[in-house]
């Protein structure tokens, strides 16, 4: 088959790394970015890192709100698909970039395959919710991560074209993890690049990304920012990759991060698995850095009210937490993961171990599609 894959943000770009190798063995596969993370610290870096190809189509589509990416992208994706003229177009996860994608397909008759489909927060004040939802129901494949995943596209009478094949990004983690368990990958962070120098030690600090749209609101920031500030102290700081929008947001809004909440600017795959792995615990909003903590045994407490990946909850024996900008909660939580003092034995433990397998999602999606 002539496929187009879409993509746009940094998390899609690990999953194209992850599936492109197996698409392209089966495949004709036109590789399209449409831009929507124009920041070459959040989107460029990676190409070259994950060894991704350069696009075939880039559209250079950034910046302006939710519509005006949206009605933007929809034109430039109509005119690669009509140059293009391929038997389906597959896209990835819930960002806008998925949502043209897979309208621009429909609206021209050609098949949508829809990667990571059926997962559900239930909150439709979420933007991702609204397109996992449209896209689902858009789709004639409709790839599912999760037990859950497929539950819930059921529920939503989609049956037909749904295959279950795991995650993704576990794919990748598991090619990778191996090349951040040895602390040495850690002191490497704070030498070479990204050159951190903030003197980290393995379990000495927690680890934050803090980027969806419900915590860039001021009241939401002021929650959260209060959150890290409570756990911060300056032998267990907090870390936080800002994201660009997370950053402006923060500017806009007047507030000031607490002393020892050090930021740093947002970081490679490697990097950012090997400072997730070697933390004393992980904070985030992030789905993919939730799936990542739990893949690599991290205490991770989850900075939103609810979560689609409820089966790594459910199955991370109370590792992860769900406790929304609660700081109370989220003191109790770290108090009962990591008492004062256990951080680095844990942290040490836990990369020893480590042993992550694949999932085969790469391989199943592009067999499913043939």
């Amino acid at each position: 088959m002539r496929i187009v894959s879409v993509v746009g943000t940094r998390p899609q770009l690990i999953k194209a790394a992850a599936l492109l190798p197996a698409l392209r063995r089966r495949h004709d596969e036109v590789f399209v970015d449409t831009g929507q993370h124009y920041d070459e610290a959040l989107a460029g870096a990676f190409f070259d890192e994950l060894g991704l190809p350069r696009p075939d189509h880039a559209l250079g589509i950034g910046g302006g709100t939710q519509a005006e990416q949206v009605g933007r992208m929809l034109p430039a994706i109509e005119t690669v698909l009509l140059g293009e003229r391929p038997d389906a177009v597959l896209v990835y996860g819930d960002t806008n970039s998925t949502l043209a994608g897979a309208l621009a397909a429909a609206k021209l008759g050609i098949p949508v395959a829809h990667v990571e489909a059926g997962l559900r927060s239930f909150d439709r004040a979420m933007p991702e919710e609204i397109n996992r939802v449209v896209v689902d129901h858009l789709s004639s494949w409709v790839f599912a991560p999760t037990p859950t995943a497929v539950a819930n596209l059921r529920a939503e009478g989609i049956t037909d074209g749904v295959s279950l094949v795991g995650d993704l990004m576990q794919d990748l983690a598991a090619r990778v993890s191996a090349e951040v368990r040895d602390p040495a990958a850690l002191a490497a962070l704070e030498t070479g690049g990204p050159a951190l120098g903030l003197g980290l030690t393995p379990g000495g600090y927690l680890f934050a990304t803090v980027h969806r749209a419900e915590n860039r609101a001021p009241a939401a920031i002021v929650g959260w920012t209060a959150l890290l500030a409570a756990l911060a102290t300056p032998d267990r700081p907090v870390v936080l990759a800002l994201h660009p929008g997370t950053r402006i947001a923060l500017d806009a809004a007047g507030i000031r991060l607490a002393d020892d909440v050090h930021v740093v600017a947002p970081l490679g795959y490697r990097a950012a698995l090997a400072l997730q792995l070697h933390a004393a615990a992980v904070l985030t909003d992030s789905g993919g850095v939730q799936r990542e903590a739990a893949w690599l045994g991290v205490p991770c407490l989850i900075l939103r009210d609810r979560t689609e990946w409820v089966e790594a909850v459910a199955a991370s024996g109370g590792r992860m937490v769900v406790v929304g900008r609660d700081r109370a909660a989220a003191m109790a939580a770290i108090d009962r993961l990591v008492p004062r003092g256990s951080g680095p034995g844990q942290a040490a433990n836990r990369a020893a171990r480590l042993d992550l397998a694949p999932a085969g999602a790469g391989d199943a999606i592009a067999a499913a599609l043939v």
